[in-house]
Order: structure tokens, then sequence, then C-alpha cells
């Protein structure tokens, strides 16, 4: 199977949203409490009822250029232990259907697949099997959220 490196929102990009309580576009950090089930992107497992939130604008990583874009995400207000491990899918999330959608050096999207969360392992190999793909983006099916990067491990 290809390595590879699942990597959650960065922890300095959290720590400046907490700390500023702006997000990438410069708008007011929302408070939220969790009715249980948001995605949070610090720790790539789903919260629980009554977690303290927040929800703010990010900008995935992709270079300047027309397909950067900003979307929701939730992540916890407070500093959490983060995600485990980074060289495996992340374990909550197994069995969640995802669309990964390549980048290129550009920043361009290079294709891109959807699976049903079973055998994501398959997908994410197929598509870094490509030369031209720098990056992939989990992204939620229904909302077409940003969820968490993949990259390769570093050599």
């Amino acid at each position: 199977m290809t390595p590879f490196v699942v990597r959650p929102l960065p922890p300095a990009v959290l720590d400046a949203v907490r700390r500023t309580r702006l997000d990438a576009a410069g708008r007011p950090v929302e408070a939220v409490a969790a009715e249980g089930g948001e995605p949070l992107r610090c720790c790539l497992r789903d919260a629980v009822e009554g977690d303290e939130l927040i929800l703010f604008g990010y900008a995935p990583p992709v270079a300047d250029g027309p397909y950067r874009e900003v979307g929701p995400v939730f992540a916890h207000a407070a500093a959490c232990a983060g995600a485990d491990g980074g060289t495996a899918y992340p374990p909550a999330w197994r069995g969640r259907p995802q669309v990964l959608r390549a980048y290129d050096h550009r920043g361009r999207i290079h294709g891109g697949r959807r699976h049903d969360g079973t055998d994501p392992e398959t997908v994410i190999a197929e598509l870094l099997a490509d030369p031209a793909v720098r990056q992939l983006h989990s992204r939620n099916v229904v909302y077409g959220c940003f969820m968490f990067t993949v990259d390769r491990p570093a050599s």
C-alpha cells in the first residue's frame, strides 16, 4: 500500500484563530455548543453533544490562485490533543463516504474520486500514483466541506 500522511488543520492555524477570533477571511469566529456529530478538523473525530466548538472559515493549503477557497470548519474551542498518528486514515471516520480531490503543484484540481469509507487507502494510493498530484483534500460528500489533507510522506 502507498504510504501517506493525514494532516488535520495545522496547530499554528488553530492557535491563531483561537487567539485572534478571526478566520481566514477576517470574519469573526462563531462559538458553538456541539449538538453531536460535527466533524472536528483539529482531532479528526466527531464532536460529542455539549463540546465547546468554534466554527470558522478555513482556506485549505493550495497555492494562491483561482482554486483557493474558504469554507466552514469546526474545531474544539480550546486546544485539544489533536489527531492520533498521521500515517493512517482517521479511524473515527472510517465508513464515512468522502470525496478525495487531487491538486497539482499549481494548486489546481487534478482529478479526484469518491469513496464509500470502507477502503479509502486504495483510492488514496490510486490518486497519489499520478506524479502530477501534490496533495489530496478529503471533503464531505453532501456539503463539500474540507475535512483533512493527505500528503506523501517526506523523503
